[in-house]
């Protein structure tokens, strides 16, 4: 890691500095536990009045406030001390291995500039991989795969046979694209397998996380949009198309033939029926349950999921229902009192 000055850094942010900008950095940490030569950052108004009291010897902030610690002023600090860390730190670095002899590669397969193969990685006939790729160990390509120049599978990463992945996508280890997806036909009481011929289509910069499966249309193809990151352990179903920029959160599962839009937020084992549409922008909360299509732009949250403003209204009422309960069965028995009396 290479030290910097905290104005070598503003400069690489665009932000300004309040205090000496000569400190040098030499490490990054959180707000809590950064300490002398570390630079930290402040998002979230609630850990605020960690400022006053950090350790660090810079922190990241959009406006100035009281701090022992000298202030980089930036307009979006996640992002900048983000680009704080790719500098200091750099990304992952993979080693140089070539074609290693115990891989196995198919002679149809072809294979880009400056391709890095692991032991023990498959290539199966007419694969096309671009430049700068790096196949893990137990990483497997099926029949007929394309991907794109600097992709990056992880150990034990599966592509199926006729996958299309663009450029930069990674896959984390264990993660599964182009399975076939859950269809059956039930008759007479015997579920029978219905062939999946569609394929899955990754576009360009998108991560997959470890043990996240995307399976293969069972008519048209599964497409996933450029920049979209999902998450580990997220199941999209066959048929489904996400837009580009999405975020899915770890565990959530998608059913089939469902579309989404661009830049959606769908959180933590949220669970959509297939056949609906989600809109544009929309977020949707943890544990969610969606039955039903989604406008743009919306918030929604609970199971089964309604607007988010609606929700926490209600689901504030539900520690004072036995109360409720209770005052609703005292008026009627006085009620019913009364109407004794009259009669």
């Amino acid at each position: 890691m290479q030290p910097r000055t905290l104005a070598e850094l503003a400069d690489h942010v665009g932000g300004r500095v309040v205090g000496d900008g000569g400190r040098t950095i030499t490490a990054a940490a959180t707000l809590e536990n950064a300490g002398p030569g570390q630079i930290t950052f402040l998002s979230n108004a609630k850990y605020a009045s960690l400022v006053n009291k950090t350790r660090a010897a810079a922190v990241v902030i959009k406006n100035e406030m009281s701090s022992p610690a000298a202030l980089l002023v930036v307009g979006d600090p996640y992002y900048a001390f983000t680009q704080i860390v790719v500098l200091l730190y750099g990304h992952r670095k993979h080693p140089p291995v070539g074609i290693s002899p115990k891989a196995h590669i198919d002679p149809s397969a072809r294979l880009g500039r400056d391709c890095h193969v692991h032991p023990f990685a498959v290539v199966c006939g007419d694969v096309r991989i671009g430049d700068r790729c790096v196949l893990y160990p137990g990483v497997f390509l099926g029949p007929g795969t394309v991907v794109g120049d600097d992709c990056l599978l992880y150990p034990n990463a599966v592509v199926y046979d006729d996958c299309r992945l663009g450029a930069r996508v990674i896959v984390q280890a264990n993660a599964t694209i182009g399975q076939d997806g859950f269809g059956f036909a039930t008759h007479r009481g015997v579920h029978h397998k219905i062939p999946q011929i569609g394929r899955v289509v990754i576009e360009d910069d998108v991560e997959i996380g470890s043990g996240a499966v995307v399976e293969r249309g069972a008519l048209d193809d599964t497409i996933v949009g450029q920049g979209t990151k999902i998450g580990d352990t997220v199941t999209i179903g066959h048929g489904t198309r996400i837009g580009p920029h999405c975020l899915l959160v770890p565990q959530a599962g998608i059913a089939g033939s469902v579309r989404i839009g661009h830049h959606c937020v769908i959180g933590g084992q949220v669970g959509i029926v297939g056949h609906i549409r989600i809109g544009d922008m929309v977020r949707i909360g943890a544990q969610a349950g969606v039955i039903g299509d989604v406008p743009d732009g919306a918030e929604i949250i609970g199971s089964p999921a309604i607007d988010a403003g609606k929700a926490r209204r209600a689901y504030a009422l539900i520690e004072t229902l036995p109360g409720m309960r209770r005052s609703i069965k005292d008026v009627e028995k006085r009620l019913a009192r009364l109407e004794e009396s009259d009669a």
